[in-house]
């Protein structure tokens, strides 16, 4: 079998030779061509048309996000950016997955750093990954509020009776209440900041149960993921913390190295654990984790979604709680995942009801939630 064709961008020599050995230590792997900016990047993608791409952040004449979205607009490609700045500048790594990187991995330091090992595996692990992904146009983002607020509100009045509310007036499920009826947990990996912002986004204000999420990230840009999304929605989000509150029309990011798990006190609240015990199937946080602690809570009206990602993490748990009787699972389709993997799992195993592409996620659990 051929070599897949990888294009090296960075504007260092230095570390486009160090970038370009550590891939071609892989067989698997022929180095077609580098550029030292986004616009030599973009110019080099036409004409060689590689695999996939390594993509340096801080570039001149050029930076690596506006050549990332030029590509992804113009000729769809893999790309995985490769930076000093993926650990340090977490927004930007953010943003570069959201705008279309299939992933990213921090830059080694240079020739005797200790970390080259581990970033060669790495870069050979996400690589195998991104030359098998299915590439597509990267259309804007489909927001729209799914509900007015006036709307909003009426429905909130038709959906307070609750097993577990204390008697209350009718508005007590409101924005930061800790009292509801429905709970939402998500889970996902691979290509997974792009597939929440198309989500998240889309929740209407006021929406009347928490939402729980489960992204593999490394710690650090949890935080950065978090906060991103809560700039660009009309929910709050937060990256969540040990004891917190679950609360309505609130979006919970577990954060990098920690499972998350959602437990009830004894005083029948609805609260946040985190733990550090072993990964599950190689991830902390587990999306797995995640669902099971839901399994006992069938007080509440559950809703379980698994969107694009590499492996099988959450299927298992996405059955479990639909032969325990949940509301409602779905799985994102083929059609929109970065990768069909976690989705995949999930439809295989007959866990999922729905099977919907992103931009309809977010319209199923406002139907699900409001009506």
């Amino acid at each position: 079998m051929a070599p897949y064709n990888i294009l090296v961008v960075d504007d260092s020599v230095f570390m486009r030779k160090i970038i370009s050995d550590l891939i071609t230590e892989n067989p698997q792997y022929k180095i077609i061509g580098t550029a030292k900016n986004g616009q030599e990047a973009i110019e080099q993608v036409k004409l060689l048309r590689p695999d996939a791409v390594t993509m340096d952040v801080e570039m001149p004449v050029m930076n690596g996000l506006d050549a990332l979205q030029r590509i992804m607009a113009e000729q769809p490609t893999p790309i995985i950016m490769l930076s000093s700045l993926t650990e340090e500048g977490a927004s930007e790594t953010i943003k570069a997955l959201e705008w279309g990187a299939v992933d990213f991995i921090r830059k080694p330091s240079g020739s005797i750093s200790l970390d080259l090992y581990k970033v060669k595996q790495l870069l050979h692990e996400k690589l195998q990954m991104a030359v098998r992904t299915k590439m597509r146009t990267f259309q804007p983002f489909q927001q729209k509020p799914l509900l007015s607020r006036p709307i909003a509100s009426q429905v909130l009045e038709k959906s307070n009776v609750g097993v577990h509310k204390p008697p209350e007036p009718k508005a007590t499920t409101a924005a930061g209440s800790p009292y509801f009826d429905h709970l939402v947990a998500i889970g996902t990996s691979t290509g997974g900041p792009r597939a929440l912002h198309q989500v998240i986004s889309n929740i209407p204000a006021g929406f009347p149960a928490p939402i729980l999420i489960v992204q593999h990230m490394p710690p650090n840009f949890t935080k950065s993921l978090a906060q991103r999304l809560n700039d660009i929605s009309q929910i709050r989000v937060v990256e969540a913390s040990e004891g917190d509150v679950l609360q309505a029309a609130t979006a919970y990011v577990a954060p990098g190295g920690w499972h998350m798990i959602a437990y009830k006190d004894s005083n029948k609240t609805y609260k946040i654990r985190l733990t550090k015990e072993e990964p599950r199937s190689g991830h902390r946080p587990s999306v797995d984790v995640m669902f099971e602690s839901l399994l006992g809570m069938s007080e509440l009206k559950r809703h379980i979604v698994l969107m694009t990602g590499m492996g099988s993490d959450g299927a298992k748990g996405m059955l479990s709680l639909k032969r325990a009787g949940v509301a409602t699972t779905i799985a994102e389709s083929e059609e929109t995942c970065v990768v069909y993997g976690m989705p995949r799992a999930a439809v295989e195993l007959q866990a999922a009801m729905h099977v919907l592409p992103q931009q309809d996620i977010a319209a199923r659990l406002a139907q699900c939630v409001l009506n």
